[in-house]
C-alpha cells in the first residue's frame, strides 16, 4: 500500500466514526419520522463521500481487480449505496447494484428520466475537474419513484468511480422553477397542460417531492393535482388540514393578488408522512396554480 492510500483510508474511516457518533448524540431529538426522514437524507451525503473515498483508495492498490469487489455485496455496499465504475470511454466496469445488469455496455449516451445525458456530463467533468458531482433523476427501487440522485465522481487513471444517493426533498428553487413552467404551460395551452399536471407516467411537472395543483377561482373546483388523481374534480373548500381551512385562504390571498406564498402541513408523497409544507401560488386568469416544497 502507497502512503498516500493510506492516508485516504484512514481519513474515510475518521469521518466515518464522526458521522457515526453524531448520529447517535442526536438520535434522542429525532422524535418524529419527519426529523427522521431529514437525518437519513444528511446522513446519506456523508456516507456516499466516506464510500468514495474507501472505493477510490481499493482501487489504487488493487486497480483493475478493485473492479470485482465493487461489484459483490461485500464491504463497498452500504445500505442503499453502492459503488459504480464508468471507463474514460463510457463503458459500465462495475456495480454494485441495480445497474449491473449492464456491466460491459456502453453507457456514455443513456438519459435520466427527463432526458437528461448524465453520464455524458460526467465524462466530460472528469476529463476537466477529475472530480465533482453530477445531478439527475432516477427510478429508486425501494419505492419504485423517479427521485433525484446526487453522484459524487472521482477519476483514477482512467476509470471514474461514482456513489450515488437519493434525494427526496426539492429545494425552493426547483419549486419556484416548475410552478414558472405550469403557469407557461397554463397560459399557453390550459387543457394541455392541466392533463399533463395530471399525468403520473414521468410527467415533465412532478419532481422528486414536488408536484403542480390547479383550483378554479370561481367553480372551487380541484382541476389538477399531481400527487392524488383522487382529488380531481373534487370540492376544494372540503379539503382540510390541522391548522384550519387553507384552501379559503389560498383563494383569499389569489384573488388579491396574482402572487403569494403559503405555509401549512399536508402529507409528502414520497416519505408518506405529514409535513410542513411552503407553497408558491400563481393565478392565471381563472385559475390558481401551485407548488410547494416540503421544508427541511
Amino acid at each position: 500500500m502507497n502512503i498516500g492510500s493510506g492516508l485516504m483510508k484512514c481519513l474515510a474511516y475518521i469521518v466515518l466514526a464522526y458521522a457515526l457518533a453524531q448520529t447517535a448524540a442526536v438520535g434522542a431529538d429525532l422524535a418524529t419520522p419527519t426529523a427522521h426522514a431529514m437525518a437519513s437524507a444528511e446522513d446519506a451525503g456523508l456516507r456516499a463521500q466516506v464510500l468514495l473515498q474507501r472505493a477510490v483508495a481499493h482501487y489504487q492498490d488493487m486497480k483493475d481487480p478493485a473492479l470485482a469487489d465493487f461489484s459483490s455485496k461485500g464491504e463497498f455496499v452500504d445500505g442503499e449505496l453502492y459503488v459504480y465504475v464508468v471507463s474514460a470511454a463510457g463503458v459500465l466496469l462495475a456495480s454494485g447494484g441495480p445497474s449491473a445488469s449492464g456491466i460491459g455496455r456502453n453507457v456514455a449516451d443513456q438519459q435520466d428520466a427527463l432526458g437528461k445525458p448524465f453520464f455524458r456530463e460526467m465524462l466530460t467533468g472528469a476529463q476537466t475537474n477529475e472530480s465533482g458531482t453530477v445531478e439527475y433523476q432516477w427510478l429508486n427501487p425501494l419505492n419504485n419513484k423517479v427521485e433525484r440522485k446526487v453522484a459524487h465522481f472521482q477519476k483514477v487513471e482512467n476509470r471514474i468511480i461514482v456513489v450515488g444517493y437519493y434525494v427526496a426533498n426539492a429545494t425552493p428553487e426547483q419549486a419556484q422553477a416548475l410552478l414558472a413552467r405550469a403557469v407557461d404551460a397554463l397560459r399557453a395551452d390550459p387543457g394541455k397542460a392541466i392533463e399533463a399536471f395530471n399525468s403520473l407516467l414521468r410527467s415533465p411537472y412532478a419532481e422528486d417531492d414536488l408536484y403542480v395543483f390547479v383550483i378554479g377561482l370561481s367553480d372551487k373546483r380541484v382541476h389538477a393535482n399531481g400527487a392524488d388523481p383522487r382529488l380531481i374534480g373534487t370540492d376544494a373548500l372540503s379539503l382540510r388540514v390541522p391548522e384550519g381551512k387553507f384552501v379559503q385562504e389560498m383563494i383569499a390571498a389569489a384573488g388579491q393578488r396574482d402572487q403569494a406564498e403559503m405555509d401549512y402541513a399536508w402529507p409528502n408523497p414520497v416519505t408518506g408522512n405529514v409535513e410542513n409544507k411552503h407553497i408558491f401560488l400563481h393565478r392565471v386568469d381563472d385559475m390558481v396554480v401551485g407548488v410547494g416544497y416540503y421544508a427541511r
